[in-house]
């Protein structure tokens, strides 16, 4: 199975917006999701991944590839989610780590996960 598009959840200022629910993820190598290069400058993005298996499972951004992650050689950024109730925050994500040569962001999860995703406007308080 490909990649599914993650649109993030811009937290916008002043303001409020309602808890998404969240995708769930296709677990393995190559599945997971994709989330498009931003449109604005100074964007922070977080992941929001909620476990509802019965193990413990990890949600990694894959590291990107040179020239515009001069950093991946430090490998994906891996984080474990618990299992059952699990919820875990991701990031904020240096790009030159995991940005790939298109700009977008690939994430994969050890097992099936929901994931959403948010942007904060790094202009903002």
């Amino acid at each position: 199975m490909a990649r599914v598009a993650l649109t993030p959840t811009a937290l916008v200022p002043n303001g409020g917006v309602a808890d998404p629910a969240g995708t769930a993820s296709v677990a393995g190598t190559g599945n997971g999701f994709v989330i498009a290069a931003p449109t604005a400058s100074n964007v922070t993005l977080y992941l929001r991944a909620s476990n509802a298996t019965g193990a413990a499972a990890t949600i990694s951004v894959l590291a990107g590839s040179q020239p515009s992650a001069i950093s991946s050689g430090q490998g994906p950024v891996t984080v474990s989610v618990a299992a059952t109730s699990g919820v875990q925050w991701v990031g904020p994500f240096d790009s030159s780590r995991v940005q790939q040569p298109d700009g977008t962001l690939l994430i994969e999860t050890s097992a099936v996960l929901t994931v959403a995703a948010f942007t904060i406007d790094g202009r903002r308080v």
